[in-house]
């Protein structure tokens, strides 16, 4: 049976699918946040970051799941409570979906997994979804689209001036990274627990999750606030632990986690690129400088709703 978890459009859902908490029952609940006139309650984040981690946990002990859950429920609530105020600014614009859009997403979902309708059904009753629940998340899924396109995507314009810059500078470079670096401690003891978590952020990786959303979680590296890119490199100027790993890399994959005498890396080859081809070059650099604006303005208009709103964290 094909699972449903984190399906919608082909992307992951950043935690806005929540499934039931399946690994003890929550005896009481609180608020830990307040947005606007909207709360979010200490069960709502757990089970979002249950629903989450669920594929990335399998197997480990109930003390290492506790352990992880509160390493990270700081960052995952601030990811919560910017999806509320990027709801909360659709409604005041009027910002909807369909029942038709809705229809045609799941129609979607369906034919990439060859999946009927049955076999969506029993999907969602096995993640604990109802079928009207399933279609109000991808309602907002659909929301969130249309108002981030509206407030910041179609708002950006990338210059040819620009694109000839980017190009200039970058004509003899061929691989385009990122990466996620794990710092070396000073204490040689201490290098299994950063083992442990590299290990625990590849594991999400592969698990599906944003390699750019956990590059501004957990990087040392100050890329990792661009989601751990590294723009184009030479390959002249890497080291031979980067060359050894890319040089047997497609583009697309994500490295396992290697060590150097700074720390430990994980890296994503985005592409390579011909630096001959001025046309493939051209079309890389724009989408760079596109993806670079974006996340800019993106945490900008993000920075903008927070100012304007009342956000109270209680955790």
């Amino acid at each position: 049976m094909k699972s449903i978890r984190r399906i919608a459009f082909g992307i992951p859902l950043a935690g806005l699918l929540v499934a039931g908490i399946s690994h003890g029952a929550v005896l009481f609940d609180r608020v830990v946040a307040v947005v606007n006139k909207e709360v979010i309650t200490w069960s709502e984040l757990y089970r979002a970051m249950e629903f989450e981690a669920e594929s990335f946990l399998k197997g480990e002990s109930e003390a290492e799941r506790k352990k992880i859950f509160k390493e990270n429920e700081g960052p995952f609530l601030e990811g919560m409570i910017d999806t509320r105020l990027e709801l909360q600014a659709a409604r005041k614009l009027d910002i909807n979906a369909s029942k038709e859009e809705v229809g045609e997403a799941i129609d979607n979902i369906k034919k990439k997994y060859s999946m009927t309708d049955q076999e969506l059904n029993e999907s969602l009753k096995k993640e604990g979804f109802s079928t009207e629940e399933y279609k109000r998340r991808l309602a907002e899924q659909i929301i969130l689209g249309k108002i981030v396109s509206q407030e910041v995507k179609n708002k950006i314009v990338i210059s040819e001036a620009e694109i000839n810059e980017y190009v200039s500078k970058n004509k003899d470079a061929g691989y385009s990274v990122r990466q996620i670096f794990l710092k070396k401690p000073e204490n040689t003891s201490e290098e299994g627990e950063v083992e442990e978590k590299a290990d625990m952020v590849f594991r999400r990786l592969t698990a599906g999750e944003d390699f750019a959303r956990l590059a501004r979680q957990y990087s040392d590296d100050p890329s990792g606030k661009m989601g751990g890119d590294l723009g184009f490199v030479k390959k002249d100027l890497l080291g031979k632990e980067f060359v050894e790993v890319i040089s047997q890399m497609k583009v697309g994959e994500i490295s396992r986690p290697f060590w150097t005498e700074r720390g430990m890396h994980i890296i994503k080859l985005e592409d390579k690129v011909d630096t001959s081809n001025l046309a493939e070059l051209r079309d890389v650099a724009r989408k760079k400088l596109m993806e670079k604006r974006f996340n800019e303005e993106y945490r900008s208009w993000i920075r903008g709703l927070r100012e304007k709103s009342y956000v109270e964290v209680r955790l």
